[in-house]
């Protein structure tokens, strides 16, 4: 399993940052794993520079819902990106399957629809360790990871 991050700097951005309205959306089945998502993603977005006041904030209740919510995001708050956070942990039945599936296409086509990115922080697991360890344990952080991302599409998309 590879451990490879995302690293790019920011420092010479700030003002840019400053402006731009992010949406998060996070969903609140495994609650005690999305909010530490949620909290790392609003926190890498106040640390880089977003403005509080240009981040909006909406709960759906799981991750299936992620994408209807991002693209409330995007038409009511008129979002430049969202990030979508999410948690869904394999089960004994294929209902997990088709809930990653149906969320994963959903942010693809809304993304493309929109031509704005959106995070990707939907965690899939096996296990409630394996979620735990991509909340900020030994395989990263999903929720700065995934703020982290929009920032810098936003960023490049100012210079095409």
């Amino acid at each position: 399993m590879s451990d490879a991050v995302f690293k790019y700097d920011f420092s010479s951005h700030r003002l840019l940052l400053s402006n731009f309205r992010i949406g998060i959306v996070t969903a609140m089945w495994n609650a005690d794993i999305t909010s530490i998502l949620n909290q790392g993603a609003m926190q890498t977005l106040l640390n880089l520079g977003v403005k509080d006041h240009n981040i909006k904030q909406l709960d759906v209740a799981g991750a299936y819902e992620l994408p209807l919510g991002a693209s409330k995001l995007f038409s009511s708050s008129r979002c430049d990106g969202v990030i979508a956070l999410g948690c869904v942990i394999k089960g004994d039945t294929p209902h997990f399957d088709y809930v990653c599936e149906g969320a994963t296409q959903g942010i693809m086509k809304l993304m493309l629809d929109v031509q704005k990115p959106i995070g990707f922080g939907l965690i899939t697991t096996l296990n409630k360790k394996q979620a735990v360890e991509r909340a900020g344990g030994i395989h990263g952080h999903k929720g700065q990871e995934a703020a982290e991302t929009v920032l810098h599409q936003l960023i490049e998309y100012q210079n095409l």
